[in-house]
C-alpha cells in the first residue's frame, strides 16, 4: 500500500477518482453559519446538505464556522486546521459498497476556551445569519424533572458574573446577541439540530432564560426577536474508529485524522422560521414544513423507541451490535409488532410519509452490518431516553385501552440489563447519569419485582397502574427465569 496523501486543500486535485471532491471554489466561500458541536452527526448531516448545495453553485455565502466549547474539542480543532477544515464522509451501504466524498462546506473552526472574543465577534458580525447547534440534550442545561433552566450549573453561574469571559454556549451566544442589539443589527436565527422533542422550543426557553438572568431587557428582546425553528434530524452516524481511518487510507489513499462514517439514509425536516434568510435546503432533499411535530413523534416513537426495544433484549441474549439483533427474525418481528401495535397508534398522520414503508426501512437500516452500531451505545443514558421516547407511548395506549405488552417488556428488559450482568454471567458496564440509583433498585427486584419501576423520577406513576404492572412483572419474570430470547418469544406469540 502506498503512503496515503495527507488531506488538505493542496491534495484535492491528486486524490483518486473514486473519492468525490468539492466541485466549487472554496476560496470563494464566506461564513454565514456558526455551528456549536462539530461532531460526527453534524458533519454527516447539516454540513453534508450544505456541501450538496455548494456543489450546485449555491449557498456559497452560507459556509460554516465550527466552534468547540469543551476541552475535548481542542483535538478536533487541531485536526481540522491541519486539513483546512476538509474531511471525508464515507457512506456504508448494506451490500458492502462504500461511497467516499470530501466535504468542504466548513470554512473555519474556532476553539472558544482559547479565544472566546473571536467566537463572539464572529457571531456578532453581519454576515452570520444562523447559529446552529448539535450539543446533545445535556447542552441545553434543563432540569430532567422540572424541564426548567438550571441556573445553579457552576459554568452558568460563572458566565452570569459581571464582566465574565463566557465559557458556555449560552454565554457566548447571548453576548453575541447583546452586541448585535447594541449595534442595531437584526438577530441571527438559533437553529437546533439535536435529537430532542421540540428542539427549537427547548432552545428558545433555555437561551431566553439565560438572557433574562444576564439582563432582563436583553431577555425580553431575545424572547420577541430571535427565531428558534424546530427540526427533526435523522442519520445513524457511529463513532469513527481507527479501523475506519485505516480503511479510508487503504481504499481512497487519503490520510484523514477525523473522517465520518454513516448509513445511506438521511432525513431533515425543518420549520421555515428564519430572521435573515436561509440556504435553499429544500433543493437538496430537506423537507421544509410548517409543523415538525408529526415527523418528530414518528421518529421518537418508531425509530428511537425501537432502538431501546432491541438494545437490552439483544445485549442480554449475547449480541453486541444492532445489526446482529435485527438480522435475527424473532427480534425483527418483535420490533415490527411494537411499531405497528403500540408506537404507530399514538401518531397523527405524517404528511408525505408512508408509515408501512418507513417501518420496513427502519429494520433494513438497523440490519446494515457495515454500520456496526453498538448495543452499548444504544443502552447508554437510558434514563434520558426511555421517559421521552417510550413512556409517552405507554401512557397514550393506557388511556386508550391500547396494547402495552411489548412496551412493558422493553421497560423490563432495561430493568434486567441494569442488574449489571448478562445471561452468560459477564459484567455489563451500565452508563447512565442515574447509574447508582438504577443499579441499586435493579439489585432488589428478584425479591421485589417493582423496585425498579418504583422510581417516580423516571416512570412517574406507572407503578400505580395495575394493567401495566401486570405486563411488566410477567416480562421481568420471564427474563429472570427463561432468559431474553424466551421473553421476546412470549411477547411476540401473545400478539400473534
Amino acid at each position: 500500500m502506498q503512503t496515503p496523501t495527507q488531506l488538505n486543500t493542496q491534495a484535492l486535485p491528486g486524490l483518486p477518482d473514486s473519492l468525490a471532491i468539492p466541485g466549487y471554489d472554496r476560496s470563494a466561500l464566506s461564513v454565514g453559519i456558526v455551528h456549536f458541536g462539530v461532531g460526527g452527526f453534524h458533519r454527516a448531516h447539516q454540513a453534508m446538505f450544505l456541501d450538496r448545495l455548494m456543489n450546485e453553485g449555491k449557498a456559497l455565502d452560507w459556509a460554516i464556522c465550527g466552534v468547540g466549547v469543551l476541552p475535548g474539542d481542542k483535538r478536533m480543532r487541531d485536526v481540522l486546521q491541519d486539513q483546512d477544515c476538509l474531511y471525508t464522509l464515507v457512506t456504508k451501504h448494506a451490500d458492502g459498497t462504500r461511497e467516499g466524498r470530501i466535504i468542504g462546506s466548513m470554512a473555519e473552526y474556532l476553539y472558544a476556551p482559547e479565544d472566546p472574543e473571536a467566537v463572539i465577534e464572529k457571531m456578532a458580525s453581519e454576515q452570520v445569519r444562523i447559529v446552529s447547534l448539535t450539543v446533545t440534550e445535556g447542552g441545553y442545561n434543563f432540569h430532567h424533572v422540572t424541564g426548567e433552566f438550571d441556573a445553579e450549573n457552576p459554568d452558568v453561574v460563572a458566565d452570569l458574573q459581571p464582566d465574565a469571559s463566557p465559557r458556555t454556549t449560552f454565554g457566548l451566544v447571548t453576548e453575541a446577541l447583546s452586541r448585535r442589539r447594541a449595534r442595531g443589527l437584526k438577530p441571527f436565527t438559533v437553529m437546533s439540530c439535536d435529537n430532542i422533542q421540540g428542539n427549537g422550543e427547548v432552545a428558545h426557553k433555555m437561551f431566553t432564560a439565560f438572557a433574562r438572568l444576564k439582563d432582563a431587557g436583553l431577555g425580553e428582546w431575545v424572547e420577541q426577536n430571535v427565531p428558534f425553528p424546530n427540526s427533526m434530524v435523522d442519520r445513524i452516524t457511529p463513532v469513527t474508529t481507527d479501523d475506519d481511518r485505516s480503511a479510508i487510507a487503504e481504499e481512497f489513499g487519503v490520510a484523514d485524522g477525523w473522517p465520518v462514517v454513516s448509513e445511506p439514509f438521511v432525513q431533515w425536516v425543518l420549520e421555515d422560521k428564519f430572521s435573515l434568510g436561509r440556504p435553499p435546503f429544500e433543493e437538496v432533499g430537506v423537507q421544509i414544513v410548517d409543523d415538525v411535530e408529526p415527523y418528530e413523534l414518528m421518529k421518537l416513537r418508531l425509530l428511537n423507541a425501537s432502538h431501546q426495544g432491541l438494545c437490552y433484549f439483544g445485549y442480554l441474549a449475547g449480541y453486541r451490535f444492532a445489526h446482529e439483533v435485527c438480522q435475527d427474525r424473532l427480534f425483527a418481528r418483535f420490533l415490527l409488532e411494537y411499531m405497528t401495535h403500540e408506537g404507530q397508534p399514538t401518531l397523527a398522520p405524517v404528511p408525505g410519509i408512508d408509515l408501512e414503508d418507513y417501518k420496513q426501512t427502519l429494520i433494513e437500516r438497523f440490519s446494515n452490518p457495515h454500520i456496526r452500531d453498538t448495543l452499548a451505545r444504544l443502552c447508554a443514558e437510558s434514563s434520558d431516553r426511555i421517559p421521552k421516547w417510550l413512556v409517552p407511548v405507554i401512557r397514550i395506549n393506557l388511556e386508550n385501552d391500547g396494547d402495552i405488552s411489548r412496551s412493558a417488556g422493553i421497560v423490563a428488559s432495561w430493568a434486567r440489563y441494569a442488574e449489571g450482568v448478562d445471561e452468560a454471567g459477564e459484567p455489563i458496564e451500565v452508563v447512565d447519569r442515574l447509574k447508582e440509583t438504577l443499579m441499586a433498585a435493579a439489585a432488589k427486584q428478584r425479591q421485589d419485582p417493582l423496585a425498579f419501576l418504583a422510581n417516580r423520577e423516571v416512570f412517574g406513576d406507572l407503578v400505580d397502574n395495575e394493567r401495566f404492572v401486570a405486563a411488566y412483572t410477567e416480562a421481568l419474570s420471564n427474563l429472570h427465569t427463561r432468559g431474553s430470547r424466551a421473553a421476546v418469544e412470549a411477547l411476540v406469540s401473545e400478539a400473534g
